[in-house]
């Protein structure tokens, strides 16, 4: 079984690209011990795994950005009003 765990995590690493792999390894290698564990089931938990692995870091990038958005936002300078006093027109 360690064997076929092994071949998973190298047919994982090698098959998928580093930018779509985010979160697949980390939920592959948890879903396998928990598949493992629940019955011999570690390759359907390694799938499994990297399903809900992946899915979790796409939304935590999500959240990432939309943060970063409203902070360039909060950060921008507002055009403030001219704050020098005007002179009162002579009679």
């Amino acid at each position: 079984m360690e064997k076929y765990f092994a071949l998973l995590v190298a047919g994982t690493t090698l098959i998928n690209s580093g930018a779509s792999a985010a979160g697949c390894v980390k939920g592959a290698a948890a879903g396998a011990v928990v598949g493992h564990v629940a019955g011999h089931h570690a390759v359907a938990g390694a799938v499994g795994g990297c399903l809900v692995g992946r899915h979790l870091a796409k939304e935590k990038a999500k959240q990432e950005k939309e943060a970063a958005q409203a902070k360039k936002a909060q950060q921008t300078p507002q055009a403030a009003p001219d704050q020098t006093p005007q002179s009162a027109p002579a009679k």
